[in-house]
């Protein structure tokens, strides 16, 4: 019985703030259409000029992200091309991968769906084999490594899976949640939640990698059968 009785006042709780919540949602409509009844015709033009303004510069930089490579996740040939890829966008997401580590494929089909999802970024990848320069001069070891560009520089790093949950079964939203921690995408949940089931609390609670770390020269692989 008194087991019956705590369910019907969690029920009770509920309902009553569902209640609550619609009540907010009818108020906030009812506002709405209180000022669009009150505007006159000078008004709503101008709304709506505003309107589509805003429509038209969306659209502008839709097509400038796609004349620059966004919208699709490409493979660069060299290090040279990083370079010039990094220059022309704000946000810049590089997988430095290796052929033989199959965690690299894992990521491929994750970033695949991304790049198209999220054109306010550009998302690449690059052989370490073709970039020995460049991987000594971001202190890449560990294979796989996202590197996160901002404004030309590299603010961070997502390496192996670690920050993912440390399984190979993350989810596209879970990476996507790691990126949007680095602000270098526009993520629209909740940055302390993270999607991962053995993480509840904060969600910065990752360990950032400094740029300044040293390592050595040889990439060490996240795959165990590598």
């Amino acid at each position: 019985m008194e087991t019956d009785g705590s369910a019907a006042m969690f029920s009770k709780v509920l309902e009553n703030q569902l209640l609550q919540t619609t009540k907010l949602v009818e108020e906030k409509l009812d506002s709405e259409i209180q000022k669009l009844d009150q505007m006159d015709e000078d008004e709503l033009e101008r709304l709506k000029e505003k309107r589509l303004e805003a429509l038209r510069k969306s659209q502008q930089q839709k097509q400038e992200w796609l004349s620059k490579g966004h919208g699709e996740y490409r493979e660069i040939p060299s290090e040279r091309d990083f370079f010039q890829e990094v220059k022309e966008s704000k946000k810049v997401v590089c997988h430095f991968y290796r052929d033989t580590t199959f965690r690299c494929q894992i990521l491929d089909r994750h970033l695949v769906i991304l790049a198209k999802k999220h054109l306010e970024t550009k998302f690449l990848k690059l052989n370490v084999e073709k970039a020995p320069f460049l991987c000594e001069r971001l202190r890449i070891k560990v294979i796989p490594t996202l590197a996160l560009v901002k404004d030309g520089k590299t603010q961070d790093y997502v390496v192996g899976f670690t920050d993912l949950g440390n399984t190979d079964d993350f989810t596209t939203e879970t990476l996507e949640w790691r990126l949007g921690c680095s602000d270098i995408l526009n993520y629209s949940g909740s940055l302390m939640e993270p999607p991962f089931q053995n993480q509840k609390k904060i969600g910065a609670n990752f360990k950032k990698l400094e740029k300044k770390t040293i390592r050595g020269k040889q990439y060490d692989s996240d795959s165990d059968d590598d």
